[in-house]
C-alpha cells in the first residue's frame, strides 16, 4: 500500500507516543479529526498497522539474555508441527523460515545463560528438529523500529494520495 507523508506523520507520531488520541493527533498534525480517524482505520484494513498493543521489554520482565537459535528440520511437511511445538514455548518471541544454513531463526528468551540450556533443550524436544546453533546478543545496538522504513516508503514511492 502506498503510503504519503501524512500517513507518515501520523505513524511517527503514535510510534512515538502511543496513548495519544485521534483528537490530539489531528490537533499536532494540523488535519481534522476525521481525517486522522480515516487515515488509522486505512492503515489498520491495510495491515500497515497491525496493532497498539503495548510494547514489552523481555529484560524489564526478568528475561535479559536473547538469542537467536537457527534450527534445521527435517524435510516435508513437518515445519507446520515444529512451528506449533515452538508457539507452545514462551520464551520463544519470533520464528522465521529462511534461506542459508538452516530452516528457521528463531528470536529467544531466557532468564540467564543457564536458563537459556532450559529453553533451547525445549526447542529441541520436537523430533523435527534435526540440529540448531545459537547465538546470544551481547547488546542491542538498535532495537526494532519501524519509523524510518515508513519514511523512506514514502521518499520512495513518491507523494501518494488516499
Amino acid at each position: 500500500m502506498a503510503i504519503d507523508k501524512l500517513d507518515a506523520e501520523l505513524i511517527a507520531l503514535l510510534t512515538d507516543e502511543p496513548r495519544l488520541g485521534v483528537f490530539e493527533a489531528s490537533r499536532r498534525l494540523g488535519v481534522a479529526r476525521g481525517t486522522v480517524q480515516a487515515r488509522l482505520d486505512r492503515l489498520q484494513r491495510s495491515g500497515v498497522i497491525r496493532d497498539f498493543a503495548p510494547t514489552v521489554d523481555s529484560g524489564a520482565l526478568g528475561y535479559p539474555v536473547t538469542a537467536f537459535v537457527t534450527a534445521e528440520i527435517a524435510q516435508g511437511d513437518r515445519d507446520v508441527t515444529v512451528v506449533e511445538h515452538l508457539r507452545g514455548i514462551p520464551e520463544v518471541l519470533e520464528v522465521h523460515t529462511i534461506t542459508g544454513a538452516g530452516d528457521l531463526m528463531i528470536r529467544a528468551v531466557a532468564r540467564s545463560n543457564a536458563d537459556l540450556q532450559r529453553v533451547i533443550d525445549r526447542i529441541v524436544t520436537d523430533p523435527n528438529i534435526t540440529r540448531t546453533s545459537t547465538v546470544i546478543a551481547l547488546a542491542t545496538k538498535i532495537d526494532h523500529r519501524s519509523v524510518p522504513l515508513v519514511a523512506a516508503s514514502v521518499e520512495a514511492g513518491g507523494e501518494a494520495h488516499g
